[in-house]
């Protein structure tokens, strides 16, 4: 007996970056805004930050070092008060690119506009993986068009120091971010993308660094569509393109630097197309997504065809002999009534 798959594998995934792919700035803007912090100020301090701890003889992350700096921020009483209830409602104030959110529901819509589509129960879920804050992201005007979100986060209340001793715990009213919780880095993006591929984020059950076989996937790479501004998110670039799916990056309109960046990645190969973070209906961007998307619908449903064909047998036949009619036969006149059945063996 034919081994059945976890999953039908109907599914197709948009996996978005967040930060100047969907937004035309940082989601950060509101936080600074809320608490009159000079934004232009904490990126350039952030920016310093790795080789001043090199120089102390301490390596950090240039892609999250910033959410030390927060912290910094909190401690030293700029942020005071910043709690992750906080940063959620302050989600709502982030901006977004022309013709977002309204692509979310268009883009899904596609797997209901044709009847075979539809016989196969194909969906389009909607992904973010970013280095930015997803607590913002979860308060944000997308969040209820997305299926998951992956991004940083903090803790706010620590355990303290043998906490698995004590009988009862301290309350502690005054919360404020004091830990960070998940670190989303350029490459710890890829992650992600195999969380979504396996089914992880779904069924906890599934540690991302098991072996599953490709055909017991929840979404096949190859039905992943990565988008996403530019060469910071090569690494999963890499992991999309080089397993069969899609990658697309996108730029600001009025930057040619990051044109001739998205230029630079495709002829380095690292990107299917590239083209404006404009996502309203007659866009480019929103061409070529669509068109795509249909094209995996499709493969899916040839997909599913021809396992259907495999798995169902011809039944058994009869097999009618033709009499010879040849002029001098006697039974001429009688010929059509005169046949053979013979039956195939099951």
């Amino acid at each position: 007996m034919a081994k059945k798959s976890l999953y039908k594998q109907n599914i197709i995934a948009c996996v978005w970056d967040f930060d100047k792919t969907l937004t035309p700035g940082y989601m950060q803007t509101p936080l600074f805004k809320a608490f009159d912090i000079d934004e232009t100020q904490f990126w350039k301090e952030v920016n310093a930050l790795p080789e001043i701890y090199s120089k102390r003889g301490t390596k950090v992350s240039p892609d999250t070092i910033y959410l030390n700096h927060l912290i910094s921020y909190v401690k030293n009483g700029l942020l005071k008060g910043l709690t992750n209830s906080k940063l959620k409602a302050l989600g709502k104030n982030i901006p977004f690119c022309p013709g977002i959110p309204e692509l979310f529901p268009r883009l899904q819509n596609i797997t209901t506009e044709n009847e075979s589509y539809k016989k196969y129960n194909i969906v389009l879920e909607h992904y973010i993986i970013s280095t930015g804050l997803a607590e913002m992201i979860r308060g944000s005007t997308i969040a209820s068009y997305v299926k998951d979100i992956f991004g940083c986060e903090f803790i706010e209340a620590p355990m303290p120091p043998n906490f698995s001793k004590q009988g009862e715990l301290m309350i502690k009213l005054d919360f404020e971010i004091s830990q960070i919780g998940t670190i989303v880095d350029n490459t710890i993006k890829t992650r992600y993308i195999f969380e979504i591929n396996k089914g992880g984020n779904i069924n906890p059950s599934i540690d991302v660094n098991a072996h599953i076989e490709n055909a017991d996937r929840r979404i096949p790479i190859d039905r992943m569509i990565y988008i996403a501004d530019g060469p910071s998110d090569i690494p999963c670039f890499s992991v999309v393109k080089n397993n069969g799916g899609k990658t697309y990056a996108v730029f600001q309109p009025g930057s040619d630097a990051e044109f001739e960046q998205n230029d630079a990645l495709l002829h380095a190969g690292r990107i299917h197309s590239y083209g404006p973070a404009d996502y309203t209906e007659s866009s480019t961007t929103t061409k070529w997504l669509t068109m795509h998307i249909r094209k995996i619908c499709d493969s899916i449903v040839a997909d599913c065809e021809n396992n259907m064909s495999k798995s169902i047998k011809e039944p058994p036949k009869h097999i009618h002999k033709a009499v010879d009619n040849d002029i001098n036969n006697p039974l001429e006149e009688h010929s059509n009534e005169f046949y053979q059945e013979d039956y195939l063996n099951d």
